[in-house]
């Protein structure tokens, strides 16, 4: 198709909240979730989708698929409405619940898998191709034949990843993938989704609290608060225009007070250990090296570049 893969156009949603108000009344309360979202995604992007605690981000994933109905606005995924078509449009995305499994708890994957094939209508050798193909990237070899009840939560989700691409979806939908992984878990189901995207061509929409995902997968990014879009744009752009503080790590022979440079501010000390922060703008890390090997002697040393949730905080206390 032409055109973005996923569009959507002054999207609302409003729950309706029934409250208590004396021993046999109740009143009508209006929530809103969602207060006119635009954005749009074209096919093979892949798009970072963040925002603090109810902003709204998993409200728009269920409208996306089609579990919620709009209190307002238009919106479009892979050409179709997903509310009118929601059938059809399951056929060609998938969806991952970071809290919630499509797999069967008593069954192994391998059965699983099996199952899905059936649902989806995947011709037999694309499925068999499909399989091997995530089961090697994923390492889930030695899990095929365990009951899903019996894997670890990295286990379950990397099986949940496979699950929803085994339909070669043209969009997938990842809500909290990471969430609760260890650090090994976290590593390969990013490491899976790049190569899904680059290899495939498949367009990733992805929300999380973890900015290391973002960071790590999407040029893009789109920040949602109280239900509306702050920002969206690259991420690189944004750490440049609100993260231009970077940090000179030192490392010194000996203890010392914190040191006074010009350009720097020492905001921590550790030991032997002092963060310097500069406005890159302002001076550069080579001058404050230079300046500091003349105060004290130095052992090693580090540039850290700014953190893009420090950065993400930035605009949510002082905006754009």
């Amino acid at each position: 198709m032409t055109g973005p893969l996923i569009e959507l156009t002054d999207v609302e949603k409003t729950f309706v909240v029934r409250r208590r108000a004396g021993r046999l009344r109740r009143v009508r309360t209006e929530v809103p979730a969602v207060a006119g979202i635009s954005f749009s995604v074209p096919a093979g992007a892949m798009v970072g989708y963040i925002g603090p605690n109810g902003a709204g981000k998993s409200t728009t994933i269920k409208m996306l698929t089609g579990i919620l109905v709009p209190s307002g606005g238009a919106l479009r995924v892979a050409g179709v409405d997903p509310q009118r078509r929601r059938v059809e449009l399951a056929r060609r995305i998938g969806v991952v619940f970071g809290q919630r499994t499509q797999l069967w708890w008593d069954l192994p994957l391998r059965d699983s898998f099996e199952l899905l094939r059936h649902i989806y209508r995947v011709p037999a050798d694309r499925h068999r191709a499909n399989v091997n193909a995530f089961v090697e990237l994923l390492d889930l070899g030695a899990l095929l034949d365990t009951p899903v009840r019996q894997l670890s939560l990295g286990q379950r989700m990397r099986g949940d990843l496979t699950a929803a691409l085994l339909h070669d979806p043209e969009i997938v939908f990842l809500d909290e993938p990471t969430i609760g992984l260890d650090i090994v878990s976290k590593v390969a189901v990013r490491d899976f989704l790049a190569e899904i995207n680059r290899e495939r061509g498949t367009t990733v929409l992805l929300t999380t609290h973890d900015l290391a995902d973002i960071e790590r997968l999407c040029p893009r990014i789109l920040i949602i608060d109280h239900g509306r879009v702050i920002y969206d744009g690259l991420v690189d752009a944004v750490k440049e225009r609100l993260g231009g503080e970077r940090t000179l790590v030192v490392d010194l022979e000996e203890e010392a007070a914190p040191l006074d440079i010009a350009g720097a501010r020492v905001f921590r000390v550790e030991g032997r250990r002092q963060w310097l922060r500069f406005d890159r703008d302002e001076t550069t890390a080579a001058r404050l090296v230079a300046e500091v090997a003349a105060q004290a002697a130095l052992v090693d040393l580090a540039v850290e570049e700014p953190d893009i949730e420090e950065v993400v905080r930035r605009i949510y206390v002082e905006g754009m």
